[in-house]
């Protein structure tokens, strides 16, 4: 038996089609889904929209269940959040589960590939999983210890999630910096100071750059304290960025390194898997301050015109859902 899925696909640059394809029923032990909501991963989804994944970067940046390869046609994305049809292991009907499947309306898989979500958590929150998942991981690379000054550069969805993971160490003190001052408002949601680039405090103890631009990436060196940690978590696509290294960087004795999601952290990888660490990103979700990082949704079937805006810059969000009917 065969049922007819619709799947979001990147086909030329900037440009969306929803296309069908048949679904096989599962058969063994795979779970049948039905997809409750799915988030756009702006910054990663915006260069794949642009065709900007670098020839070198192609196989890396592959997401797990993407179909289709680099430039265009894709389909891709990796913030799925289901609710199971038809049960296979230890999952039961109606039970909701968090994937890191692309944005189609149906689809089967393993139940490996599944983390439950609890049902304290609502399914436009429980989107954010893979954002906050970066963010642990973030953490973990940077070694964020009790009472240090940490500036979060660049408040998208990724810089916000370090933030408020940041500010509820014990007596961290987290500075947000943007361009935008509206982001202001997350700050002061998550028990954070808020600064434009031009007014960053310095003498940081870590710095953690989200901002995937060379102008932050230069503002985090440049407010880093002596013999400071600066955590590049951006990924530039095809850019390439020129760094003012000389000066601070040098004189300071400035480390400069790289959080990629793709590997657990080294000082977590001998004892989690990735399976592990999604499951307790998806744990941090419970808190209903984090519902200030969603954007209203739009829906899958205008997806192809709504979120053309989204991808190109044009509209003032930070998590943008897409709900399904």
């Amino acid at each position: 038996m065969t049922e007819l899925a619709r799947a979001l696909w990147y086909t030329a640059p900037q440009t969306i089609e929803i296309r069908e394809e048949n679904l096989s029923k599962p058969s063994g032990n795979r779970v049948y889904l039905k997809t409750v909501t799915s988030a756009l991963s702006r910054g990663t989804e915006a260069i794949v929209f642009r065709g900007d994944v670098p020839i070198s970067e192609r196989e890396r940046m592959t997401a797990p269940f993407q179909e289709g390869v680099f430039p265009f046609p894709v389909k891709y994305g990796y913030a799925n959040v289901a609710e199971v049809l038809e049960p296979a292991g230890e999952l039961h009907t109606g039970q909701r589960v968090f994937s890191l499947f692309p944005h189609q309306s149906h689809f089967s898989l393993l139940p490996d590939a599944l983390c439950l979500i609890p049902e304290t958590i609502p399914s436009t929150r429980a989107s954010l999983a893979a954002n906050m998942e970066t963010a642990l991981n973030i953490l973990w690379d940077a070694g964020v210890m009790p009472c240090a000054h940490v500036t979060v550069v660049g408040a998208g969805t990724v810089g916000c999630l370090v933030a408020y993971l940041c500010a509820r160490i014990a007596g961290v003190q987290v500075t947000m910096v943007d361009v935008n001052p509206k982001r202001q408002d997350i700050a002061d949601a998550f028990s954070c100071a808020f600064s434009l680039p031009e007014a960053a405090p310095r003498n940081q103890d870590i710095v953690v750059h989200c901002s995937a631009s060379e102008t932050g990436l230069n503002t985090a060196i440049c407010i880093a304290g002596q013999e400071a940690r600066i955590v590049e978590a951006s990924w530039y696509g095809s850019r390439s960025s020129a760094l003012s290294l000389g000066g601070d960087f040098h004189s300071q004795r400035l480390s400069l390194i790289c959080s990629q999601v793709g590997q657990v952290a080294p000082s977590m990888r001998a004892r989690w898997s990735h399976k592990r660490r999604l499951q307790a990103a998806i744990s941090l979700l419970d808190d209903d301050v984090l519902d200030v990082l969603l954007a209203p949704p739009i829906a899958f079937e205008d997806a192809p015109e709504d979120l053309v805006p989204v991808l190109s810059g044009e509209t003032d969000r930070i998590c943008q859902p897409i709900v399904y009917a």
